[in-house]
């Protein structure tokens, strides 16, 4: 969920919220205003009524209006009679119907006689414009937030464009391109200093790939030189005379250590541009084709393990780096005969979705979180432990998923396209 769409929503609840109390709120504080007038109205129509009756010993006549009307009653002496303010309904006799309406009860002493003096006034008008203030209130109120969402949704989206398009710039950022990340102006303070701090970090992150790429290939060039010496010093040792067995071992075990180191260095730069993505040259690889071909390689090698081979290929067409293709499935397939035992079995699926590779082994499998990680492997393995940590990363170049299971004495790997 986008920020913008985050904060909209939050903003809405709450407004809401915050509308629906203030509302109640405003129209319980506006329903007792208008109340409270109707009580002082009602106060001063008694007044006038006590101070006609002190003045002329009597009451005035009663009488019914269009929105007031007054009622006495004699009532005993002894009686107690409390002046007291009261919801009533009021019969509007020129509309004939009933109204709300607001009364008074209050007495008065006359000639020796005691009047209850009952006053009711309607309470229509009022609640109409209780009513018509209201209303206008929650329109101006809605009005206003729809208009602040709106006004939100243009102008988040506008502010928030520097930095999506520095968003975008960081995605597509590539250490092998030439291209540099340029950001919008912007007079938003916090996305002036990301820019700069990401433009600073894109500068940091090259200069160190250079000086590490320079490096690496410096390094392979003078690690090769030396090795190339080593193994053109023992061709001409060999050639120098005859050795011990005990001598010629310890050519032998020379020789292996010589080869184990360059086949690492090779690796180590393979993995590094895979993951730099220094590979290029593209083409259409028909897959089955190339299986059958890794099939026929490694013929010889599977006869002499004594495994059965079991295949059901379909065809399959990827764009992919040649040799990282032949690289991915000769891994494949030689990891499924060096750790595979005599008599054991191999079987290759390829379908329009997934290549497996499944293979009978010795012991328990392999931990499936560790599995592709450099130099990891079990202990009666006699490689590098880098075989399925370049084809792990062959397979994320491409964006396949290359996955590992261990299910009835088999090791599988899946590679999903």
């Amino acid at each position: 969920m986008k920020l913008a769409v985050k904060y909209n929503r939050v903003t809405l609840v709450a407004s809401f919220i915050v509308l629906i109390f203030t509302g109640l709120v405003y129209y319980t504080v506006i329903h007792f205003i208008l109340t409270d007038q109707l009580d002082k109205d009602l106060t001063i129509e008694e007044d006038e009524i006590i101070s006609y009756a002190n003045t002329f010993k009597k009451l005035p006549l009663p009488g019914s209006f269009k929105d007031q009307k007054v009622v006495y009653k004699v009532v005993d002496s002894g009686s107690t009679v409390e002046r007291e303010f009261f919801n009533t309904d009021f019969y509007n006799a020129s509309e004939n119907q009933s109204e709300p309406g607001r009364g008074l009860n209050t007495f008065h002493k006359v000639n020796g006689k005691l009047y209850e003096i009952t006053i009711t006034k309607s309470r229509v008008e009022a609640e109409d414009l209780v009513r018509i203030i209201f209303i206008i209130t929650l329109g101006v109120t809605a009005l206003l937030l729809l208009t602040l969402m709106l006004i939100n949704r243009f102008l988040l989206n506008k502010l928030w464009k520097p930095f999506y398009g520095v968003l975008e710039q960081m995605k597509a950022f590539n250490l092998a391109d030439k291209n540099d990340i340029i950001a919008d102006q912007t007079r938003i303070d916090e996305f002036t200093e990301l820019n700069q701090a990401v433009i600073a970090m894109a500068i940091r992150v090259k200069r160190d790939y250079k000086e590490l790429k320079t490096f690496t290939d410096n390094a392979s060039h003078e690690m090769m030189t030396p090795l190339a010496v080593i193994n053109s010093k023992l061709d001409t040792l060999i050639q120098t005379g005859a050795f011990t067995d005990r001598q010629g071992q310890l050519i032998e075990d020379v020789y292996l250590g010589v080869s184990r180191l360059s086949r690492l260095n090779q690796s180590l730069l393979l993995l590094a541009k895979i993951e730099n993505n220094l590979i290029g040259d593209q083409e259409n690889i028909d897959v089955k084709e190339l299986l059958e071909q890794k099939i026929r390689q490694f013929k010889e090698l599977i006869h002499s393990h004594e495994l059965t081979l079991t295949t059901q290929l379909d065809h399959r067409e990827l764009v992919m780096n040649r040799h990282l293709a032949d690289m991915l499935i000769n891994n494949l397939l030689g990891n499924a005969i060096r750790h595979n035992y005599r008599g054991g079995e191999i079987n290759i699926s390829l379908t329009a979705q997934e290549l497996c590779m499944s293979n009978t082994g010795y012991g328990e499998g392999l931990i499936a979180d560790k599995a592709f990680e450099r130099f990891y492997k079990n202990a009666a393995s006699e490689g590098m432990g880098l075989g399925l940590a370049i084809s792990k990363q062959i397979c994320a170049l491409y964006h396949f998923q290359l996955n590992y299971q261990y299910k009835e004495v088999r090791h599988s790997f899946v590679v999903v396209f």
